[in-house]
């Protein structure tokens, strides 16, 4: 049997550039702006057929490239290096394949170009894989999108036996001898998913809190997004190196959250808790979880997860066993989830769920998606305040793995503007008013954000 197969004939990317209407704080550090990585690639198949794809990804260089060395410019600027050069490898694999293996070979590759970037370069410290990862989930993106839209499919039919031969024993290993991504994605979108609102910790939750009002007609405070976009999710960052912050930061949202939901008619409603890394031990987890356990005894169950609460290195001296923990609520891995390696060690440390996000490649994800589900584990998927294209495959990608329950998506609330000229062609991804992102709207071919393009265009 001949399967589909493609190759990329040529990439361009393009750059954009966000400031967010209220700043948000990651690690210690808040930020104001966003830089959106677009990559278009022009693939043909064996048949001789031609196509466009597209991808999109904000390159969350605090996130990904955190650092106390180098400066904000000095990250990105070294993460738009490394798109300079994935842009002229990926047509020099010359290979063709279908798109979960050309994501594989490129990521490989992907990654021994960071090396020479970081060599070139001189840097005080190493570039990330996460960093890697993330420039690279824009082409990846766009080549998934291409080959779905060669076949005329949404790319979410082309995963199965038809396109893609073997098993998946053949990347995760013999225990998935026999079964295919058939197993663990939905070929059909869930028809909606509620959204979880990020509670950033720079953000107003009475109006008494408003320091400086935004006054663009949006909501400045947490109980009037809560009724505007009718919220149910709500996702609380905090510090995770101050006790009674973060224990009363809960309080304070919980006790928004219950009035709101009260006058709303509305008696269920969950928390996400993010620690971004920052708690020291996982001692001061469990001083937090028993803390807040007695003082907001009305809060504790409306706590659905716990996601990365202590730092991203797995293997270093610094890692923390959460085993203790994660007894109490499932703690999702994030920031420390880059492979199939990462995740079982996760596993072992304590972690009981995993965060899959877009940014960290539609390939990646997808594999990773099997192998939580075959471990048992919870799942769900964040975002990284992505807008526009981004956000439909971030959202598509929720309503494709069944275990998945919501979607985190923060755009609107931070650079409203980059979502505008979506917000007609996709009205229930953009204008969330129930609490729900009706994600059965994504149908179209390739990843459903952009429709077909002929080829002149690249």
């Amino acid at each position: 049997m001949e399967y589909p197969q493609i190759r990329v004939e040529h990439v361009a990317l393009e750059y954009e550039t966000f400031r967010y209407r209220t700043p948000i704080k990651f690690g210690g550090m808040a930020f104001d702006r966003a830089t959106i990585l677009n990559v278009r690639v022009r693939v043909r198949d064996r048949a001789g057929r031609r196509m466009l794809g597209f991808g999109s990804m904000p390159l969350g260089n605090v996130w990904a490239f955190p650092s106390r060395q180098l400066s904000y410019e000095q990250t990105l600027g070294t993460m738009q290096q490394l798109a300079e050069r994935f842009t002229q490898a990926v047509p020099a694999l010359e290979e063709f394949g279908h798109p979960l293996e050309l994501g594989l070979w490129l990521e490989a590759r992907f990654l021994q170009l960071t090396g020479e970037v970081q060599r070139q370069l001189q840097l005080s410290e190493p570039i990330p894989k996460l960093a890697t990862l993330v420039v690279g989930s824009a082409f990846d993106a766009a080549i998934h999108d291409a080959y779905g839209k060669v076949l005329g499919r949404p790319v979410y039919h082309c995963y199965g036996p038809d396109c893609l031969p073997g098993d998946l024993s053949r990347w995760l290993g013999q225990e998935f001898c026999g079964e295919t991504l058939e197993h663990y994605l939905q070929r059909e979108p869930k028809p909606r998913l509620p959204l979880y609102h990020l509670v950033g910790a720079l953000d107003p939750l009475e109006p008494d809190d408003v320091v400086q009002a935004v006054g663009d007609g949006l909501p400045e405070t947490l109980g009037e997004w809560i009724t505007f976009n009718g919220l149910t999710h709500l996702k609380i960052k905090l510090n995770g190196d101050d006790l009674t912050w973060d224990v009363e930061r809960v309080v304070g949202v919980d006790r928004v959250a219950e009035r709101v939901q009260t006058q709303r008619g509305i008696n269920a409603w969950w928390y996400s808790l993010d620690f971004n890394e920052r708690c020291g031990s996982v001692d001061y987890l469990l001083e937090f979880l028993q803390r807040l356990q007695r003082r907001a005894p009305r809060a504790w169950p409306r706590v659905q997860y716990i996601e990365q609460p202590t730092p991203r290195d797995l293997k270093g001296p610094g890692r923390v066993d959460l085993r203790a923990a994660s007894q109490l609520k499932p703690i999702v891995a994030d920031e420390a989830l880059t492979d199939l390696e990462s995740l079982y060690v996760a596993r072992d440390l304590g972690y009981t769920g995993v965060a899959l996000k877009a940014c960290k490649g539609q390939t990646q994800s997808v594999f990773l998606a099997a192998a939580a589900q075959k471990l048992g584990m919870f799942v769900c998927v964040q975002d990284l305040t992505c807008p526009g294209a981004s956000l439909i495959h971030s959202a598509g990608l929720a309503a494709h793995v069944p275990p998945v329950a919501a979607i985190e998506a923060n755009a609107r609330q931070y650079m409203p503007q980059a979502n505008r000229p979506w917000e007609a062609r996709f009205p229930g991804i953009f204008r969330i008013t129930d609490g729900y992102m009706y994600t059965g709207e994504i149908s179209g071919p390739g990843l459903g954000a952009v429709p077909p393009e002929t080829v002149e265009n690249l």
